[in-house]
């Protein structure tokens, strides 16, 4: 029988007493039949006093002390190896409005949902991508005005973070931060710290700005003296004398013999005070422009092999509203997935053979500057907000041209090293995910991506399922390795159901079919791990192309720019409104509550697999459990043929059932 988002909204006004009843007594883990564009609309009020029935006095008044610091659910664990089973949901918190709604969001979501996933929570730069952070301040677009009216004492975005974090950690999440290896182009990073960062110069001067001047490896020193002139003209941001040498303000934590500026020295002194944001803009600007009036530019960072050899393309450039030009860079000898990141600036992790005069990089040389930096930075970051585990971005990134080496050394890969140095500062259980797509060998990294995945000691991985069509060879091929993978590898492949990145009008035809399959399956199969991203539940088939304001993908962005009308919004996220999947998803979530205590990560047994030539999968557990799934890849089960599976069907939807055999229901 259709439904309707009006007749859920309806049902649920009318039996609102009951289905928050069932949720603040324990006797569910998530408030029934509560849509998501429902609850993110709840008062500030209506959900701390949801929370307060559910979680008990004491509780929530330590939850929303951001003096205050809740033990994680993962505490419990020696090292990372829990997020091999997690069913993790990623939250773009730029759908919602504010880190404050993550939590009306969650209240949506079975305990099953045990990790959430938010995606880059600082300043961003260059058309406001949440992966071009600017700095390392929280991102102050994501403050709840309603929440500092009632809670007078969450001022600041900051307090509301550590606040999130701590009512999720209560509500019994685990909660993940994005890792980024990059930075704006011009961050405040790049700016403070230019020795950290790949330079070079542009004939702005000789006439020809499309020439490349110098690419040595030394050019980050004239960068250096281009700043110093300005602060000495300019004068302190903050006001500070400027009684030390260059050489003093630069200096890093390992340079020997001079006496360096702390981070938050050395910016204020650039940008000024960090809440004064316009101010810390204006001087930012002023100082990009005085740097690329000298033709002085970072490198963009590029992602794929060769990733190094790069030209600038004459005819590919933008004009930005101060009438700057920008130019974009190609590749010397591209190949296939090679693409230049524009807006983005890698950290300089090595030095450069002959100063870099044919791009290349010498891995025995790191520059260890720029490794203290980012590893210090971000356990500061999960210290602060008590994050559990890391989405490494691009792990995929693997620059080497001989491949992953036999013996990966303390250097081989930045997030790798961020991993390990923040489970040495007191965090054993701290975990990584890896954004990696399971390519084949040379294609998004030198070499083979399965073994880079446990050289870098990656946990668990992203995956493609996301990107393929439900019971496509190609779908059948891929999960059937991933299966494999998860059998034979010391990472464990996600079973993705869909991704922040993947909720874009040019991947609609992945999910017009197969939508209840990918759910269904990520749920109940216990010893994969799933990731799914918000919206998800309510998403649009999309026959016809939606409005840009129904996909997360085109907020991960701020594009204001109208000749871009693929990608500009004009408004707040639009939720979906597909209400029979909605329904569908939540009698599978309120099925999984009766049943979840007996099949949580327990292993599985194929009974029919992925590359068993059926239209249909059959699995159950090695340690018996009762319990055998069945989910139909066309959403029709063969009326003869599955007489083998054992017990009754205790819950069907949509081409997917569970058997219980009988003598578990006595």
């Amino acid at each position: 029988m259709s439904t309707s988002i009006e007749t859920l909204q309806a049902d649920w006004y009318q039996q609102y007493a009951a289905y928050t009843e069932a949720y603040q007594s324990g006797r569910l883990s998530f408030i029934a039949n509560l849509l998501p564009q429902t609850a993110v609309q709840f008062s500030v009020y209506q959900t701390l006093e949801i929370l307060h029935k559910r979680l008990g006095h004491e509780t929530l008044r330590r939850a929303l002390d951001p003096a205050e610091t809740l033990d994680s659910p993962a505490q419990i664990y020696s090292d990372g190896s829990w997020l091999k089973r997690s069913n993790m949901v990623g939250v773009n918190v730029r759908t919602l409005g504010s880190f404050w709604k993550v939590i009306t969001y969650v209240l949506t979501l079975p305990a099953s949902h045990d990790s959430i996933h938010l995606l880059p929570i600082w300043e961003p730069g260059v058309v406001g991508s949440l992966y071009g952070m600017v700095s390392w301040q929280i991102n102050p677009e994501f403050f709840d005005v309603e929440l500092a009216r009632f809670v007078p004492g969450l001022d600041s975005v900051e307090k509301q973070l550590k606040v999130v974090t701590n009512l999720l950690h209560a509500m019994g999440r685990t909660v993940g931060m994005d890792v980024i290896p990059h930075t704006d182009r011009f961050s405040e990073m790049v700016l403070a710290s230019p020795s950290l960062f790949e330079w070079v110069q542009r004939d702005e001067k000789g006439g020809n700005p499309t020439t490349l001047l110098d690419h040595s490896s030394l050019v980050y020193r004239y960068v250096e003296e281009a700043i110093w002139q300005f602060l000495k003209f300019r004068g302190a941001a903050d006001g500070t004398p400027l009684t030390f040498t260059k050489d003093a303000f630069f200096a890093t934590t390992s340079t020997v013999g001079v006496p360096g500026l702390t981070d938050d020295q050395r910016q204020r002194i650039l940008f000024g005070l960090p809440n004064d944001y316009n101010g810390r803009l204006t001087r930012r600007l002023g100082l990009i422009r005085h740097l690329t009036a000298q033709g002085l530019e970072t490198l963009p960072m590029t992602m794929a092999p060769p990733y190094r050899g790069l030209h600038i393309d004459a005819d590919d450039f933008t004009t930005d509203d101060f009438g700057q030009i920008w130019y974009q860079y190609a590749f010397d000898k591209p190949q296939q997935m090679s693409r230049v990141f524009g807006p983005l600036a890698r950290y300089r992790f090595y030095e450069s053979k002959d100063n870099n005069e044919h791009w290349e990089l010498d891995f025995d040389r790191p520059n260890l500057p720029a490794w203290n930096y980012i590893c210090r930075k971000v356990k500061d970051c999960q210290q602060k907000y008590n994050f559990d585990f890391m989405r490494g971005d691009m792990a995929h990134v693997q620059l080497r041209p001989s491949g992953v080496p036999a013996n990966p050394d303390a250097f081989y890969d930045p997030l790798q090293a961020i991993k390990k140095y923040v489970q040495a500062s007191g965090v054993p259980y701290y975990a990584f995910f890896a954004e990696t797509f399971l390519a084949p060998p040379d294609t998004m990294g030198y070499g083979d991506e399965l073994d880079h995945l446990e050289a870098i000691e990656a946990d668990s991985t992203l995956g493609d399922l996301q990107s393929l069509v439900v019971g496509s060879p190609e779908f059948r091929r891929q999960f059937a390795t991933y299966v494999d993978h998860l059998k034979t590898r010391r990472f464990a492949p996600n079973f993705t159901v869909m991704t922040a990145d993947k909720d874009d009008p040019r991947f609609d035809a992945f999910y017009r079919t197969g939508n209840l399959f990918r759910y269904f399956t990520a749920l109940f199969l216990t010893d994969m791990p799933s990731y799914v991203g918000l919206g998800f539940e309510v998403r649009n088939r999309h026959e016809k192309r939606g409005l840009n304001e129904e996909y997360t993908k085109l907020y991960v962005f701020q594009i204001e720019d109208d000749r871009q009308p693929d990608k500009v919004t004009h408004g707040p996220f639009i939720w979906g409104q597909n209400a029979e999947q909605f329904a569908a998803i939540g009698r599978m979530r309120v099925f999984a509550e009766s049943i979840w205590s007996a099949i949580a990560g327990k292993e599985t047994r194929w009974l029919v697999g992925p590359t068993d030539g059926k239209s249909y999968i059959v699995w159950t557990h090695t340690e018996p459990t009762g319990y055998t799934f069945v989910a139909s890849m066309t959403g029709d089960l063969p009326k003869t043929g599955l007489g083998l599976v054992p017990g009754e069907v205790v819950f069907e939807e949509a081409g997917c059932q569970v058997y219980q055999l009988p003598k578990l229901r006595d």
